[in-house]
């Protein structure tokens, strides 16, 4: 590495406060000791001076602020008896400081606030104190409702809908809402075809659903076929018509901009659009008209997709199916060997003939994307069963069910086809970047030659591309295939998973790695997420034959930053709300003990995972047998005992005991048994 005197970048900080500034363009990060953080918080963008230690090794310390990432942070009010102040305590670790708040009967000592940063002090300890205020209470510390708003305040999302907001929203619901037969004369009709939704049983929206017929192809078919006699399908993937409700330079169309994402914790979905639209007239009900944008497709009986459409429609629900009400079809129908042929009824309560079919060719398109390489990263998801005060008193893994795969499987081909379609639209009026992306570039070689040392670690043989070569999905699809009923599935999964680039939006279509696709956009999910909208917004007017207005060409990459770092803390949220749930369902079992897997090995210990509620604890080496001394071997990924060779490796099964389980920091603790 070159020697630089003065650098700028982006901080980030780990809890015990040392930090690493990444500088653009700069492969490697500067490392910064504790006390060479200044008054840099993660995420900062910052000024600094490196300088080489006595070994040589280069370091970095910051000697400017140029730009804050955030400053307003959630945490616990305390008093410090020996500072004699009141303080915030971050929820977050790894910001190192303590808010000095002033003295107010507007909050008490253990209330969870957002506290927002004024100035800030070097103190001769090296303890952080910014001064600051509170701004708004939350609640006291450990009570749900506080647990799980805290979450999402923290992460920069509001709660709440201001007043405007919720007005204009239940207004256009309510004007625009209206099935008039001059709106109906600008949709295509859709209210005489068998249409469902297909959602998760306690699911308050409905943004999508699906319908079927038989249809008419007249490319040298038979009536209600193709020319090779097969049936034909139309098959309509219909999404909420939200840009209807929503319109542009509105408050409500800047509410949903700035939020960008819905945010689903375990207990309570916080919306991107009021209620009034996202449980209301957004909502594709059952037994109710509801406008739409569709994705209409002819399909043969054999998948060829023959023809699509795309445009405004008016749909009618026959049936809200959760998936599992779906399935139950689905099973009744292979117990009895029911069969789809001209005589099957259709249009019929439990609509198996339309389930029937829709699940068959869904599977013929997972059989083509797989073929093609799709990565397929299935893991075990988790859901809480939650008693009246939010405790969780049971955890249950999700089933993942053929209807789950027939509805991703329909609007995934609506996505890819919807991308296409506005791809070669844009080229056609020289418009290259007037769409908005899904976009997943290839992974990083550096990433991809570390897991492969990791994965032959484990025992599995990972080829990857000699210099100069490309990986591909089916390189990394069959390593995962490989590794199916090993005790390392789990952890190889995760690890290819963190391997991978991050998908996220952009004006400049390169592709879908991940899915294998060439082009790729999200258009099925408006109600939900922004980039959907905007998708639904330029595809409007396409069809209407005109270029995409330059005023929208030139706001989307700033959508498409903001909405993908939105993405992220969304995510984050829903993570951090389900960790904070499994740690506290945990709590009630401390003391008891477990057979856990172990799922990652660091310096300082080992990581392992509870089989039912897929909690993650740590053992820390000081804590493992104290009759011997443990060392860690990075090479092979094992803890191993100097004296007894007791070898702990990835995969392996332990018996452990729960010593503590802290839903400060949420984290568990455990002890070799």
């Amino acid at each position: 590495m070159s020697k630089i005197t003065k650098i700028t970048g982006v901080i980030s900080l780990n809890g015990k406060g040392k930090g690493f500034i990444n500088v653009e363009g700069v492969e490697d990060s500067y490392p910064v000791e504790t006390e060479d953080t200044s008054t840099a918080l993660p995420g900062d963008t910052v000024e600094a001076e490196t300088y080489t230690d006595f070994k040589g090794k280069e370091f970095a310390k910051v000697t400017n602020v140029i730009e804050r990432k955030k400053t307003q942070f959630v945490g616990t009010v305390i008093y410090d008896e020996e500072f004699g102040h009141f303080l915030v305590n971050p929820d977050n670790a790894r910001l190192n400081i303590e808010i000095v708040v002033p003295k107010s009967d507007k909050y008490n000592i253990d209330d969870k606030v957002l506290a927002k940063i004024h100035t800030e002090t070097w103190t001769e300890d090296l303890k952080r104190y910014p001064d600051g205020e509170v701004i708004q209470v939350i609640g006291h510390k450990g009570d749900n409702n506080t647990e799980m708003q805290s979450i999402v305040i923290d992460r920069g999302f509001d709660i709440d809908f201001e007043e405007e907001v919720i007005d204009e929203a239940e207004k256009s619901a309510e004007v625009n809402g209206k099935i008039t037969e001059a709106e109906i004369a600008k949709r295509r009709d859709f209210r005489d075809a068998f249409t469902c939704t297909i959602d998760p049983v306690d699911a308050k929206d409905f943004d999508d659903a699906l319908s079927i017929r038989l249809a008419t192809h007249n490319k040298g078919g038979t009536d209600n076929g193709n020319e090779n006699g097969e049936e034909v399908y139309e098959i309509g993937v219909h999404i909420a018509d939200v840009s209807h409700y929503v319109r542009t330079n509105t408050a409500l169309d800047n509410e949903a901009k700035k939020r960008a994402f819905s945010v689903y914790l375990v207990d309570r979905t916080i919306p991107m659009l009021p209620h009034s639209l996202s449980n209301g007239m957004c909502s594709l009900n059952p037994n109710e008209d509801r406008y739409a944008f569709s994705a209409v497709f002819k399909v043969s009986r054999s998948g060829e997709i023959l023809d699509k459409w795309f445009g405004k429609t008016i749909i009618h629900s026959d049936k809200r199916f959760s998936y599992e009400e779906a399935q139950e079809v689905l099973n009744d129908a292979e117990q009895s060997g029911t069969k789809v042929d001209q005589g099957s009824p259709w249009f019929q309560a439990p609509f198996t003939t339309e389930l029937l079919e829709l699940n068959r060719l869904a599977k013929i398109m997972l059989n083509q994307r797989k073929a093609k390489g799709a990565i397929d990263f299935e893991t075990t998801e988790i859901k809480f069963k939650l008693d009246e005060t939010g405790k969780p008193i049971a955890v249950l893994k999700k089933e993942r069910l053929d209807t789950h795969k027939l509805v991703e499987e329909f609007m995934l081909l609506a996505n890819r086809e919807v991308a296409e379609f506005i791809s070669v639209k844009n080229k056609s009026h020289h418009q290259e970047n007037a769409g908005v992306y899904r976009v997943h570039d290839l992974p990083d070689a550096d990433r991809i030659a570390d897991l492969s040392l990791f994965v032959r670690a484990l025992g599995f043989d990972f080829h990857i591309p000699k210099a100069g070569s490309k990986i591909s999905p089916k390189d990394i699809q069959k390593l995962l295939d490989e590794v199916i009923g090993s005790p390392s599935e789990a952890v190889i999964k995760v690890a290819t998973l963190r391997s991978m680039a991050k998908a996220t939006y952009s004006t400049k279509n390169i592709g879908h790695f991940g899915l294998a696709f060439d082009f790729y956009t999200h258009f099925t999910s408006p109600i939900r997420r922004y980039p959907d909208l905007m998708t639904h917004r330029i595809i409007e007017i396409i069809l209407e034959g005109k270029p995409v207005p330059a005023t929208i060409v030139q706001s989307l990459d700033k959508i498409c930053t903001d909405s993908s770092k939105k993405e992220v803390e969304a995510a984050d949220a829903e993570r951090s709300s389900v960790k904070y749930k499994q740690v506290e369902y945990m709590q009630g079992k401390i003391g008891e003990d477990f057979e856990c897997t172990v799922s990652g090995i660091a310096d300082f210990g080992m990581f392992i995972e509870e089989p039912s509620s897929k909690a993650e604890g740590l053992i820390r080496l000081k804590d493992l047998k104290p009759s011997d001394f443990y060392n860690t071997d990075p090479k092979s990924y094992k803890i191993v005992g100097e004296s007894t060779k007791t070898i702990f490796s990835i995969g392996d099964k332990v018996k452990v005991k729960l010593l503590a389980a802290d839903l400060d920091s949420k984290s568990l603790t455990f002890d070799i048994i």
